[in-house]
């Protein structure tokens, strides 16, 4: 592959990570530091039963939906307002009691395990909807709402929150993670639709990124540094976002192609004739194969991309037609488009439970979720190499993706039983990472680092870049307390 980077070995230096079954439950050194001791008496003092040891519910709160170990905290700590997670901060960083900010545990890299124990800061009670403002265009929420939830509470207002990343999140944790999903294509993901934020920072204080204004050049853009930080450099305690209005017209799609390369070139092609698609799916055979029996559906087993298109009646035909005459050149067949609600919803619904059909593939296998993103216009030919690498190791990777974003990915589903399956999966998604940044792109576009990209990260970015973030880690959170353990190794 040409590319204008030094072309990365495809076997990464360095230390792996490694990766264990999904139910392997790893708990903090039973003997707690008298320090996290003293930290979680003072917090179920001031707390109450909001403040448990209970192992079923830190077990809740060390679930991963990859197969990345689950390591329990000491503790889980509720938190009702923003003044309680600044409290529960100020006791936790008194007693260097590392803090997990938690949301719904959606994540896929480990960003809520504890591998140093500690305090989970359960932050799904403060789920209000602050403000709205329609003449805005834009709304104040707490970090325990979810994007259907928010989505539910827009209803009458003509409006949308358009990041969709499938499972249904909370906004903060969405934050933390950078989130996108099927929307971003058109709307962004979240680094867009984040205005400000009100962030509780190591030491207790709390941070305002910015206002309302649609754009400010009012000093460093600390916002843009809270998205995306992964609970490393503070608890999210509320967000201002970016909406939309619902669109006039909405219209789904499908088209099956003769093989991936094809259906990627659409989505290329698509992109760069500038059609304003709002969404475009791809779904490899084997994915079709599981959605269709896990939602009883009747797609032809073929390379798949669904599409969704927004705007007036006459610009959605406008679009649905263009589409559909690049996917004829390139082969597709059967382009089907539809504005029946039920019928688009229906779909959507099918792809966003996509994860959960895989599973019933191979029932009792473990299932290792990695997702690399590149430039559009080399997306045919890293998937197309995607595809062959995972079938020349004897693995099972379906594929799909926001291909319209360039960001794909493939869910190995591993025989926990079977010697060598899971070594094969953690190195293919090594191989994967080094041959999205080979192409200029890189190790993950929507699930972060976390525990499980931490040794694709320099070879991405460069030392210089790794060292920065975390020379800005070491100045907000000395004591290392705030999510230890992610990004950074160690």
């Amino acid at each position: 592959m040409a590319s204008n980077r030094a072309t990365l070995p495809y076997a990464l230096p360095g230390p792996q990570p490694v990766y264990a079954h999904t139910m392997t439950m790893t708990a903090h050194d039973p003997t707690v530091s008298a320090d996290i001791a003293t930290a979680i008496a003072v917090l179920q003092q001031r707390l109450g039963p909001r403040c448990t040891t209970g192992t079923a519910l830190r077990e809740q709160h060390a679930h991963t939906t990859t197969f990345l170990p689950a390591e329990l905290p000491d503790a889980v700590a509720f938190a009702e307002s923003a003044e309680e997670v600044q409290e529960i901060v100020r006791i936790c960083a008194d007693h260097r009691a590392p803090i997990i900010p938690f949301g719904t545990g959606t994540s896929l890299e480990g960003h809520v395990n504890a591998p140093l124990g500690g305090i989970s800061i359960d932050l799904s009670r403060m789920d209000r909807v602050l403000e709205v403002h329609p003449e805005d265009l834009d709304c104040v929420v707490q970090p325990g709402v979810t994007r259907s939830a928010l989505n539910i509470h827009l209803r009458d207002t003509g409006l949308f929150f358009p990041v969709d990343p499938g499972a249904d999140a909370s906004l903060g944790g969405m934050a933390a993670t950078r989130a996108s999903g099927t929307n971003a294509v058109r709307y962004g993901t979240m680094r867009d639709a984040v205005l400000s934020l009100k962030v509780v920072l190591p030491s207790g204080e709390m941070l305002v990124t910015g206002g309302r204004a649609r754009k400010s050049s009012a000093g460093y853009d600390l916002t843009r540094l809270i998205v995306g930080s992964e609970g490393t450099l503070g608890v999210i305690t509320e967000l201002t976002l970016r909406l939309h209005g619902i669109p006039e017209a909405i219209s789904a799609a499908s088209c099956s192609f003769p093989d991936i390369g094809a259906a990627c070139t659409t989505a290329i092609e698509t992109v760069q004739c500038g059609v304003p698609v709002a969404r475009m799916e791809l779904l490899d055979p084997l994915s079709v194969q599981a959605v269709n029996a896990h939602s009883n559906l009747d797609l032809p087993v073929a390379p798949l991309l669904l599409m969704e298109f927004h705007g007036s009646p006459a610009s959605v035909a406008e679009q649905a037609e263009t589409v559909g005459a690049l996917a004829s050149g390139n082969g597709g067949a059967g382009f089907d488009w539809s504005a029946d609600a039920e019928t688009r919803s229906r779909l959507w619904q099918a792809r966003h439970d996509a994860y959960w059909a895989l599973r019933g593939l191979r029932p009792g296998f473990d299932i290792f979720v990695t997702d690399v993103c590149v430039p559009v216009s080399r997306l045919a030919e890293v998937v197309v190499a995607a595809q062959t690498e995972a079938e020349s190791q004897g693995l099972i990777a379906p594929i799909l993706g926001h291909v319209g974003d360039g960001n794909f990915h493939a869910s190995l589903l591993i025989d926990p039983d079977r010697p060598g399956d899971r070594d094969r999966a953690v190195a293919y998604a090594g191989w994967l990472s080094a041959l999205a940044i080979d192409a200029g792109g890189t190790c993950t576009g929507e699930h972060g680092i976390g525990q499980g990209k931490q040794a694709y990260l320099e070879p991405e970015l460069g030392a210089a870049a790794v060292d920065t973030m975390a020379a800005i880690k070491q100045a907000l959170d000395p004591q290392n307390i705030m999510n230890p353990g992610k990004i950074w190794p160690g």
